[in-house]
């Protein structure tokens, strides 16, 4: 694992957020200021392959990378904020119900956030 992917690893685990790219860039270039944007997307797409590193995407919205941890996401409507949400293992359940084996799944569950469901109450 080279330099800048073992410190992108860090940044991603230690985030209590889902970073971009950008951010992951930004945060990198602290440490090192002489890194491209084009390494930080090569690392996390490396990452993401060898399984070290969780890609989420959410449609309309840059992806943003996540610990590899058993977690699924509640994801806003209308502003894309990604929270976590912990609902346990539920592979039996879909292997059972689809009656085929699951190698993984990625569960989004919509909901309206606070700060959006404010906007929207004064409007």
């Amino acid at each position: 694992m080279t330099t800048y992917a073992k410190k992108i690893l860090e940044l991603i685990e230690a985030s209590d957020c889902h970073m971009t790219a950008e951010q992951v860039f930004d945060a990198l270039r602290s440490t090192y200021p002489r890194v491209v944007l084009a390494t930080v997307y090569n690392n996390l797409n490396r990452l993401c392959a060898q399984g070290a590193v969780r890609k989420v995407s959410v449609e309309g919205m840059p992806d943003r990378y996540d610990k590899t941890r058993r977690h699924d996401h509640l994801v806003c409507r209308y502003c894309g904020k990604l929270a976590d949400v912990n609902l346990g293992d539920l592979t039996r359940q879909l292997e059972k119900t689809a009656g085929i084996p699951i190698l993984s799944y990625d569960l989004k569950l919509l909901y309206v956030c606070e700060e959006c469901k404010n906007k929207r109450k004064g409007m």
